[in-house]
């Protein structure tokens, strides 16, 4: 009997330190960036403090209707990627930035960034295949270096919006769509409501009355998706969709295998 209780003491303090060390290496810390919560509606007027019209160019360039990358395009324009990337990396966040802005910089800089990392190892098959690329601190804002893993989880996901989750791109088939203009604080609102339903509506999710099969991503961060205070993946799915119909609250919930290949155009 004490033999056992000795093994699954060892084993359960095994998995507490695996599950410390993924924290810790998960790439978790906003490094001090300002970060606000989203408290009330987005579409109230704001004043853009930031120009995001060089990645705005690129990305009407390089990213297609289907939000697949011309990363040979990409290649093409380093010079006014890393032009776009040297202004984000000076104009540094503050308090005074309003929610809007916050979201368009970060979601901006994180997408940015991907496309830059995928670069920096093209070609590949996929970003998987680049070590710590989520965890790495390559994204320079100032004095401070943050990961890509910084930026979603110490900051984005923060900000209580979850519809943050379809704007960001992880260069994947599987990911949301890149949106091929950049965001900005004045339409953000409007582009983030626009992505939020463009994927829950599209291919990557099969949507029924009493059974779903979704993207992973309503499953990794199902705490996310809040409605009334409660966590609600199905009427969150609901809140959006095109058709008119009504999920069953008890409806099945099943998962997409994530394609983690490169969304690169052919």
């Amino acid at each position: 009997m004490k033999i056992i209780i000795k093994l699954i003491a060892i084993l359960f303090f095994s998995q507490t330190i695996q599950s410390c060390s993924l924290l810790s290496a998960a790439g978790l810390s906003s490094q001090g960036q300002p970060v606000k919560e989203v408290t009330e509606d987005l579409s109230s007027s704001v004043t853009a403090l930031v120009d995001h019209s060089q990645w705005d160019a690129l990305l009407k360039k390089h990213v297609d209707k289907n939000g697949l990358v011309d990363y040979k395009g990409f290649l093409k324009d380093r010079s006014q990627l890393d032009s776009y990337l040297k202004m984000l990396s000076e104009n540094v966040p503050t308090e005074a930035w309003s929610v809007q802005e916050l979201l368009a910089y970060y979601i901006n800089a994180y997408n940015a960034y991907t496309v830059d990392l995928i670069l920096d190892n093209y070609p590949l098959k996929s970003i998987k295949d680049i070590n710590g690329a989520w965890t790495k601190a390559i994204v320079p804002i100032g004095d401070k270096t943050l990961s890509l893993g910084g930026i979603e989880n110490g900051i984005l996901r923060k900000m209580n919006e979850p519809r943050i989750h379809f704007a960001i791109n992880c260069a994947s088939f599987s990911c949301p769509d890149l949106l091929n203009e950049a965001f900005t604080a004045d339409k953000i609102d409007a582009q983030l409501d626009k992505v939020t339903r463009s994927f829950i509506n599209g291919p990557k999710n099969e949507i029924s009355i009493n059974s779903l099969k979704l993207s992973k991503i309503f499953d990794w961060y199902k705490k996310d998706y809040v409605i009334n205070g409660e966590n609600d993946v199905i009427g969150y799915v609901n809140a959006y969709l095109y058709k008119k119909i009504k999920i069953n609250p008890n409806a099945t919930i099943t998962y997409f295998e994530y394609d983690w290949d490169l969304n690169e155009q052919k």
